[in-house]
């Protein structure tokens, strides 16, 4: 093997052992190494015995290595993708089988059919889709109520179309799964009322709007009109009513929210979403004014710290601003990232939130 064939950080001997000996996944791919005594080559990352300086080589590839007459480690499997990308692989797999199955999903099946346990399946499937895949699987039945009610002509046929094997277990959760009644929802929403008021606050245009459960919308802009326009856009046949004295008193306590953000929110919230978004949002609300965390660092804290990219979704789906502050989440390296309301905002309400910590 010619030595110039592994790059830098790695082209030293030196390099690579201090690689394998700190089993260093970041060093995956750039070279292999075989040891003597036990025929195999492995990954530098592989969690085998520790085997002695004298009986290691390394090789610039599988073919160099397996030319040399060794053998892919049964551990680490260094001539398939890295585990990170199988057990992605693996949890798309799931994800078709869950999404494909009109009952219930037998969870043990499913993990079988990925070759998995049962047990490793749920921590593998979490940490990847950020939710459990009883959680996933709900989701995606309620997604098809949703569809069905739209389609089917009764309450009754929508939910036998969904999969669902009896009226009760559809009805306890209905609720949640849809934010009202089936019939309102089969509706179109028809029959909710939503009471809005827009206003103006120091970031321009601020449209605020409740259910009878709670703020469901605050959406910041520049034009009034367009603001309105959304609104009716995600609740289409929803009655809109023109805000009232008394929600006059909620959109005030909003409007103090974006000026002074440590007065806080105590309202409650009509939040609809995916169980993974909800959990994001929940996260959210936790982070202190005057403080930022990463996507990396949320990911982390609600136990899914391979789903970064999902976590930005979440944040940019979170349909209530500064209630629910996506904006105290940056990049890595501290710089801002896309916000829906417009990064001016963003940068701006980050700057009131630590200017008024210190005071």
């Amino acid at each position: 093997m010619k030595i110039e064939t592994i790059a830098a950080p790695f082209a030293s001997l030196e390099a690579r052992w201090a690689a394998v000996q700190a089993r260093d996944p970041g060093a995956d791919g750039v070279f292999y190494y075989s040891v003597r005594t036990t025929g195999v080559y492995c990954r530098p990352s592989c969690g085998a015995r520790p085997a002695l300086r004298a009986n290691v080589a390394f090789h610039a590839s599988c073919a160099d290595a397996e030319a040399a007459g060794f053998r892919p480690c049964l551990r680490c499997k260094p001539d398939q993708p890295p585990l990170a990308e199988r057990q992605a692989q693996a949890v798309a797999a799931a994800c078709r089988l869950l999404d494909a199955a009109d009952d219930a999903p037998d969870l043990d099946a499913v993990a079988h059919a990925v070759g998995m346990s049962r047990f490793h399946f749920q921590r593998v499937f979490k940490a990847h889709a950020g939710v459990t895949p009883k959680a996933y699987a709900a989701a995606r039945r309620a997604a098809r109520v949703r569809a069905a009610l739209g389609q089917e002509n009764t309450v009754t046929d929508a939910l036998y179309a969904a999969g669902f094997n009896s009226s009760s277990r559809f009805y306890a959760g209905s609720e949640a799964m849809l934010g009202m009644a089936p019939a309102s929802f089969r509706k179109g929403g028809a029959g909710e009322e939503i009471r809005f008021a827009v206003g103006a606050c120091s970031l321009g245009a601020i449209l605020v709007a409740a259910t009878s459960r709670g703020i469901c919308a605050v959406l910041l802009g520049d034009d009034p009109d367009l603001l309105l326009r959304d609104l009716q856009d995600r609740f289409p046949k929803a009655r809109l009513i023109g805000a009232d004295a008394g929600f006059e008193q909620q959109v005030a306590q909003v409007v103090g929210l974006v000026e002074a953000p440590r007065i806080g929110l105590d309202l409650p919230l009509d939040v609809r979403g995916t169980a993974f978004q909800q959990r994001v949002w929940t996260a959210l609300r936790t982070i202190p004014a005057g403080e930022t965390v990463s996507y990396t660092e949320l990911a982390q804290r609600i136990g899914a710290p391979a789903a970064v990219r999902a976590v930005a979704g979440a944040c940019a789906a979170n349909p209530v601003a500064v209630a629910i502050p996506c904006h105290r989440v940056v990049r890595t390296d501290g710089g801002l990232s896309g916000y829906r309301w417009g990064i001016e905002r963003k940068a701006a309400l980050i700057a009131r939130e630590k200017d008024a910590t210190r005071k």
